[in-house]
Formats: C-alpha cells, sequence, structure tokens
C-alpha cells in the first residue's frame, strides 16, 4: 500500500513536510515522559519521528486502511497500533500518570479531544497537537478578547499554552479550507482549583452561552439571583481570567448555600 485516501468524514489532511513535522515532535517537552499517545497517526508522518524518540509511545488510529498502511510501513509500530476511537478511549485505565497526546488532529473532533484533556488533567501533562487555527486560537486567547471562551477556562485553569506554529493550508493533503496552528499544552502546579470544580464549570458554561449578556443576567439560568452580591455582576463573561471565575463560583456557591 503506497498511501492512504484522505477520508473526509474523518476530517483527515494529511501532513507533507517532514521537516514540520519534526518539529510538532520536538514541541514534546515534558521532563520525565511516561507515555506518549498520538492521536490519528494517518501514513506516520509524525509516528517516525516519535519512533526515534526514547518514548513509549501508543497509536490510536480508528481508520482501517491507516491502520494496515501503518503495519505494512513501520514495522517497529507492532503491538504499539491502538485500532479505536481516541474519545472512548479510557485514559484512566492507563498504569502511567505522566502522559503526552499529541497528534494531527481531527478538526472535527478538535474541540472533543480538548475536553477528554481537560477530563484526564490528572494523567496528561502535556498536549501537542495541530487545531484548526479558529480553535487553536480560542484556547490560547487571554481575557477580553472576542474568542475567548469556555474552553480557554477550562484549559488555562490547568494549562500553560503557548503558540508552536501556524501552517497554510498547502502544507496538507488535501488542503483544508482554514489555516491551521500547532499548540503546546504544559501541565501547571494547580491540583485542584479553590472551589467547587463541577460548580465552576457550570457558571462557566453558563454564562458563555449567554456571552452578550451580563454575567448578572446569564446567571439566571442558574440560580435566583435576587439579593446575589458580586462586583463582576455588571461584566461580561469574556473579562472574567480564571482566578476571578474561582471567585465567582464561591460566590454562587455562598449564595446558594444560603437559600
Amino acid at each position: 500500500m503506497d498511501r492512504v485516501k484522505a477520508k473526509k468524514f474523518l476530517g483527515q489532511h494529511f501532513l507533507k513536510d517532514k521537516k514540520i513535522a519534526e518539529e510538532i515532535v520536538n514541541s514534546l517537552t515534558c521532563k520525565n515522559l511516561e507515555h506518549v499517545l498520538e492521536v490519528g497517526p494517518g501514513m506516520g508522518i509524525l509516528s517516525e519521528f516519535l519512533l526515534k524518540k526514547d518514548y513509549d509511545t501508543s497509536f490510536i488510529e480508528i481508520d482501517d486502511e491507516s491502520v494496515e498502511y501503518l503495519n505494512q510501513n513501520f514495522p517497529e509500530m507492532e503491538g504499539k497500533i491502538l485500532h479505536q476511537d481516541f474519545l472512548k478511549m479510557d485514559i484512566q485505565s492507563l498504569e502511567a500518570n505522566n502522559i503526552a497526546i499529541i497528534g494531527n488532529f481531527p478538526y472535527n473532533i478538535s474541540s472533543q479531544i480538548l475536553f477528554r484533556l481537560y477530563e484526564n488533567r490528572n494523567k496528561v501533562k502535556e498536549l501537542v497537537g495541530m487545531f484548526q487555527l479558529e480553535v487553536a486560537k480560542r484556547v490560547i486567547s487571554k481575557p477580553g478578547n472576542k474568542v475567548y471562551g469556555i474552553l480557554s477556562v477550562l484549559i488555562q485553569a490547568f494549562y500553560n499554552t503557548s503558540e508552536v506554529l501556524t501552517l497554510e493550508p498547502e502544507a496538507f493533503n488535501p488542503p483544508p479550507k482554514v489555516k491551521s496552528m500547532v499548540i503546546r499544552l504544559e501541565r501547571n502546579d494547580i491540583e485542584k482549583l479553590d472551589c467547587d470544580e463541577k460548580l465552576f464549570f457550570r457558571v462557566i458554561k453558563s454564562t458563555f452561552n449567554q456571552r452578550r449578556k451580563t454575567i448578572r443576567n446569564s446567571l439566571k439560568s442558574l440560580m435566583n439571583i435576587t439579593d446575589f452580591q458580586s462586583e463582576y455582576l455588571g461584566q461580561r463573561p469574556e473579562q472574567l481570567s480564571v482566578e476571578e471565575f474561582v471567585r465567582l463560583t464561591n460566590e454562587v456557591k455562598k449564595h446558594l448555600d444560603s437559600l
């Protein structure tokens, strides 16, 4: 088998430049990694460089044709290819506790991959991934930016974010309709937020789902705000930092407990 036919329903756009692939793999900087998961290796352009590293790596691929191609062209992958859907993978069952995720991620599941990262933040210490430019900017943007949103707050609560490189559509086969960006997410030192984390998520979701409204009005979907006091009520959600959302969550909890 000479190549894999890109499948639109899987969101496949294969990176062509090996120098860029090597740069992406070299962007993994987390120390003492116990396990690396490559999501969607496709034809193995990143895998080739991962195999040269001293990593215990698994390659998660849902596409039958890609699995066949990888088995034929990368014999050193034997026993390391997991033919399954990453979104259904039980990361918590892995023995390793210092895990990195890397990949040229399918754009149609990129947000879901980030939510999986958030859910498994106790194990995943680093992520280096290719995203649609719009999604990548959303993840790394700071308060006050119009694309700052739910993913920005959730990911930045537990990860330091940075841009690695931006790519034009011509870097891929077939070329996507948008630019792409590789970003790095490195686990910070916060083990647990200083608030009820389930309520934190609900507060963020409630406010950003009505982002054009002030906090005062968007919180009405979450609780009765009669007599609720907060310095943030006149602001919109994109103006609040992670730390401010933590404080707002504690104020909401205190109010809910008093009812």
